[in-house]
């Protein structure tokens, strides 16, 4: 028969031996916090979208997709972020975070980095095509509206910037960064980012049948995502400002919202996926000039 002091050493809990249930899913958490992440993130944005429209809601488009759909699928990356920070890292996780969210003291040359690339490639190859093409002229509406697309655009991309790069940048980019170069991190964090955009994309059709559907949301997903969250990375790299971070997504949610609000003619064909092909070639280009310019890396020295 057991002794007292035998049955108190069966049902002691040795410090960082996990038992049951519950401490063997932190350990796991603790031993692979991205990848734990990058599952919750999923999980969230794409179970609320079948929660809330059904199967079918994965091959949604921005347009046909309900506000509730819209919210789960924005929702997931923060709140994933910050589930795995308390459990992951505590309160001191919490507070480091809060730490770079409020680091603003960065330099006025990064604040016009993180406020003009996206706009710039995006405003640069929608003239140069409208000038060229008549067909990719943006539809003119008159000024009242205009100015409230332009509200509307601008309150959205803060607020969906804000929600993304609280798990984003706020949880998964440290970590890859210990493992990973710029390029490399901005790469695995690009092509997930690409993918978890999927249900906003995924019914996007070529009306003309010219090119595969496939094709064009491939497009859509991984031709310009990539390489602008390898610039984002960089920026963060330099300036370890989530504030930063947050301000440099927003005027690229801002951007592409305009312009699909205010419409334009080349909806079907090669005309259909050129400005993002475009838009791809810019951001890769800006990647090696800048990689140029810093000795042929993109890591912080």
């Amino acid at each position: 028969m057991a002794t007292a002091n035998q049955r108190r050493r069966d049902t002691t809990l040795e410090p960082g031996v996990p038992t049951g249930a519950g401490n063997g899913i932190r350990s796991f958490l603790s031993r692979h916090p991205v990848v734990s992440y990058y599952m919750l993130v999923f999980a969230i944005s794409w179970g609320g979208i079948v929660l809330v429209m059904g199967p079918g809601g994965m091959f949604s488009t921005g347009a046909t997709m309900p506000v509730a759909g819209g919210a789960l699928l924005t929702a997931g990356p923060s709140v994933a972020g910050l589930a795995m920070t308390v459990l992951v890292d505590g309160r001191e996780g919490l507070r480091r975070l809060g730490s770079r969210l409020r680091r603003w003291q960065v330099g006025v040359r990064w604040y016009l980095v993180a406020f003009l690339t996206g706009p710039a490639v995006i405003g640069a190859t929608t003239l140069g095509l409208s000038l060229a093409f008549h067909e990719f002229r943006p539809n003119f509406v008159p000024a009242a509206d205009t100015f409230g697309i332009v509200v509307a655009g601008v309150a959205l991309g803060l607020m969906v910037s804000l929600l993304e790069e609280l798990g984003w940048t706020g949880f998964a980019l440290p970590r890859l960064r210990r493992r990973f170069s710029v390029l490399a991190t901005g790469l695995v964090m690009g092509l997930l980012w690409g993918a978890w955009h999927f249900p906003m994309f995924g019914g996007t059709t070529d009306p003309s049948g010219t090119l595969p559907n496939l094709l064009v949301v491939a497009v859509f997903l991984f031709a310009w995502l990539p390489p602008y969250r390898v610039l984002m990375v960089w920026v963060y790299d330099r300036t370890q400002s989530l504030l930063l971070a947050i301000l440099m997504h927003a005027p690229i949610s801002a951007t592409t919202f305009v312009l699909a609000a205010l419409g334009s003619e080349a909806t079907s064909g090669i005309p259909l996926v050129a400005p993002v092909l475009i838009w791809a070639a810019l951001l890769w280009l800006i990647v090696g000039v800048v990689a140029w310019a810093n000795g042929g890396r993109l890591t912080h020295r």
